[in-house]
């Protein structure tokens, strides 16, 4: 009985190792496959970590040079901008004959510092061309302010009939050239005797362009920007429009008022056409005096080039500073008028 039980475990013992066999014999392929598709798909990672960094590295170029192309593009330009600034300075210096030799020269071979002093002291006089475009200036300013700054308010906070068509109206006359306005303009102040003495000549030069319709919008944006509540409750403490105006918007929209003296004032200090036309020699400002003859030699007919450019950069250089101490107040005003209402 034993030795039966004996056979049997034999028996099973040994079909157990033919089945472990037949399993690790069919597990085997499987196994195989396995590690092989391991294999394969560490390869793709390494392939894909490969072409993710190749990517990357010429996205990382591509880059680098756009990033170089733009800045020798902003470069070219800037040299293309301050290349006439430069060239008014270092001709400014120059002596006649360097001027106006056949081969320019970049650099004075000679400095003539006399040329700034022939500006004050010539035929020119370019102390009371700057004198009478100053009083020009502040005066047309000053007053184009006013009107401004009332002008914004009644169409920001007042109501009244045909309010948006008028504004409509003032908009759509900013498609007009102003030059087509110059014959008429003319005409008109030539009927008012405005052409005969120093005041009409003065007035003339002022009150044509008193009025901007750029400048009514772009108070006018930023005076919507602030909430009409505080008019509200402004009123109903007994406020007065004039005073609700001078303590709460002008105050809230100095940065915007900034830009418009700013605008307004370099627009007087270049004005050319209208002087020209109307001043005769009485007021004449600096774009009129300094494009006259009085840099030109009557016998020999020459013109003394370096001694202008000397002048003209006297009356560039306010502007200039102008612009590069005061340019975020004209961002900030400017941004601030935004596009509501």
């Amino acid at each position: 009985m034993t030795d039966f039980h004996e056979n049997n475990e034999n028996e099973m013992t040994a079909v157990q190792q033919e089945t472990l066999q037949e399993e690790a014999v069919q597990a085997a392929p499987v196994r195989q496959e396995s590690e092989n598709k391991a294999e394969l798909d560490s390869a793709e990672n390494l392939m894909k970590e490969k072409d993710i960094k190749t990517v990357s590295r010429k996205q990382t170029a591509m880059k680098v040079l756009v990033q170089i192309g733009l800045y020798v593009f902003l470069g070219i330009m800037a040299l293309i901008v301050l290349f006439p600034f430069y060239w008014m300075l270092i001709s400014s210096v120059k002596t006649l004959d360097e001027y106006n030799a056949v081969v320019p020269t970049l650099w004075p071979q000679q400095f003539k510092w006399e040329n700034y002093a022939a500006a004050f002291t010539g035929d020119l006089d370019l102390g009371t061309l700057l004198l009478n475009t100053i009083l020009v200036g502040v005066v047309s300013t000053l007053l184009s302010l006013i009107i401004t700054v009332l002008s914004a308010y009644a169409f920001a906070r007042l109501e009244f009939r045909g309010k948006n068509a008028l504004f409509a109206a003032l908009l759509a006359t900013m498609m007009i050239p102003g030059e087509l306005f110059t014959i008429t303009n003319y005409v008109t102040v030539a009927e008012f005797g405005w052409l005969s003495n120093w005041a009409g000549i003065f007035t003339t030069l002022v009150v044509p362009f008193l009025v901007s319709v750029f400048y009514i919008y772009l108070l006018r944006q930023n005076f919507m920007q602030i909430p009409n509540e505080l008019y509200l409750a402004a009123k109903v403490d007994g406020t007065s429009d004039l005073k609700y105006l001078w303590r709460v918007m002008v105050p809230l929209a100095a940065p915007t008022l900034v830009s418009i003296t700013i605008l307004k004032m370099m627009g007087a200090w270049n004005s050319y056409i209208w002087p020209r036309l109307v001043a005769k020699g009485t007021i004449d400002l600096v774009t009129v005096g300094l494009r006259g003859a009085a840099f030109t030699d009557l016998a020999t007919g020459l013109t003394d080039f370096p001694a202008q450019m000397a002048a003209v950069l006297l009356v560039t250089l306010p502007l200039l500073l102008v612009f590069l101490f005061f340019r975020k107040y004209i961002m900030r005003g400017v941004s601030r008028s935004g596009i509501k209402g």
